[in-house]
């Protein structure tokens, strides 16, 4: 390992914990909607407003950072990624502090209120925090870099639903009434996410080139004259979109007569194999597109990483192997598609977007433990897909970099707008049809990882 891998290896770790958190409170709505529909007495469409409120700050946060650095310039270029990274931070905490009022006025409103406060910290996050681990190091293993944040930020998702679905179905609940429950747990949250401002802000971040090229940006929106990230921010939208619709409506899939018919906290517990898919993905991913080992090595390193953390899901989550053993199976597919993707980004977006559309089509045409599985599967081939086309997106931008990383987060729109009209479906044509919807978003993935990451530059 060279020294400038070795003084990159601490700020990664650092960053870690930040896509760790972000994580473990963005699969916390996917136990918060069941958990609010049921409170508020809510149709199936007006329960995933949760994730418009959520994922519309993404939106409007990026909108108005996009704004401001066409008029004014790149707002983290001037204060720098660490900054950006605390700022981000605090307004996450606070919009987690918000849920002790909410719960204290019993308003629905108020809860979509703070969720949206949260999703802006989180924006300042994810704009500035994305780009910069992709430039820790060469620009060659940015996506294996930037697929092992990702993994532990899946390990955030994978737990969360378990933690959270106990926490606000059973322990708190048991004691409290009505939205009561979900007070303790929201500033316990809070309180995490100020701690980490308070750790960063006293550790050292290096400085890269990069960072200091964009501190030089013109005013202008320059990013978008490179095509790949234009079509990389409509595949950011589908990705998430996709991902954030299906885990949205899981635990009422579940709960279906013709699929499992179990409890809200049981199916919280499944929940879990979703986003737990996701980071064994992201983990084997990160493998596949290193190239620190190769050969037999690396595939017996993926094989050995995803064992290991199959185990600890199903520990997570309660479940035995038997009760568990066909997720396996998309383990051996999802490891087979990685080789067969030769660690290559974009043909690994391609092959892992078209295995979930399949998986779709099967989970609405079967019933029972096929059609669950099926769902339940897509996570780990949802898992290298943000950092894939995050990286493929912003390839070649240079000094306009984070102005193409906010467009990026501003897609993450995707996961306010889909999840509803999936819901609108599902009311209309019934929840399992309303799963064919997102098939459509995986289609467009396929275009990205054929033709549309091509790094060309329009004068």
């Amino acid at each position: 390992m060279s020294d400038k891998q070795q003084n990159y290896a601490y700020p990664l770790g650092i960053l870690t914990s930040l896509f760790f958190a972000w994580g473990f409170i963005t699969a916390l709505n996917d136990v918060l909607i069941p958990y609010l529909k049921n409170v508020f007495e809510l149709t199936i469409f007006q329960s995933t407003l949760v994730q418009f409120a959520f994922f519309g700050a993404y939106f409007i946060g990026s909108v108005v950072y996009f704004l401001i650095s066409t008029v004014k310039g790149d707002p983290i270029a001037k204060i720098g990624y660490k900054n950006g990274i605390i700022l981000g931070l605090i307004v996450a905490a606070l919009g987690c502090f918000l849920f002790f009022p909410a719960a204290e006025f019993r308003s629905y409103g108020f809860f979509l209120f703070a969720l949206f406060t949260l999703g802006l910290g989180l924006t300042l996050l994810q704009i500035a925090a994305n780009p910069y681990v992709a430039l820790l190091g060469r620009p060659e293993t940015a996506s294996s870099r930037l697929n092992l944040s990702q993994g532990f930020n899946s390990f955030g998702t994978t737990i969360s639903p378990v933690i959270g679905g106990y926490l606000i179905f059973e322990y708190f609940q048991a004691d409290t009434s009505g939205a009561d429950s979900v007070k303790l747990p929201y500033i316990f949250l809070a309180a995490s996410f100020l701690l980490l401002a308070v750790m960063i802000r006293f550790v050292k971040l290096p400085t890269l080139m990069e960072e200091q090229e964009t501190g030089k940006t013109e005013v202008g929106g320059s990013a978008l004259k490179y095509n790949n990230l234009v079509y990389g921010i409509g595949a950011i939208f589908c990705y998430v979109g996709a991902e954030v619709a299906i885990g949205s409506l899981l635990v009422n899939f579940l709960g279906l007569k013709e699929i499992l018919g179990i409890g809200e906290s049981e199916a919280s517990n499944l929940l879990a194999l979703y986003w737990g898919g996701a980071m064994v993905g992201r983990f084997v991913g990160s493998i596949s597109m290193s190239d620190s080992i190769v050969g037999i090595k690396k595939i017996g390193a993926m094989v050995l990483v995803s064992m290991v953390l199959y185990v600890m899901i199903t520990f997570v989550s309660g479940f035995t192997f038997q009760e568990t053993y066909p997720f396996l199976i998309c383990v051996a597919v999802n490891i087979i598609l990685s080789i067969v993707g030769k660690g290559l980004p974009a043909r690994t977006l391609f092959l892992f977007a078209l295995s979930a559309a399949v998986l779709l089509v099967v989970g609405v045409v079967t019933k029972g433990n096929i059609a669950m599985w099926a769902i339940l599967g897509i996570g780990l081939f949802n898992s290298i897909m943000w950092s894939n086309i995050f990286t493929l997106s912003i390839a070649g931008l240079g000094k306009d970099t984070s102005q193409g990383s906010s467009l990026l987060v501003m897609a993450i729109l995707g996961g306010a707008l889909i999840p509803p009209i999936q819901g609108a479906i599902a009311d209309v044509a019934g929840l399992q049809t309303s799963f064919l919807f997102p098939v459509v978003c995986y289609v467009y993935l396929m275009f990205f990882g054929l033709k549309g990451y091509k790094p060309l530059k329009r004068e």
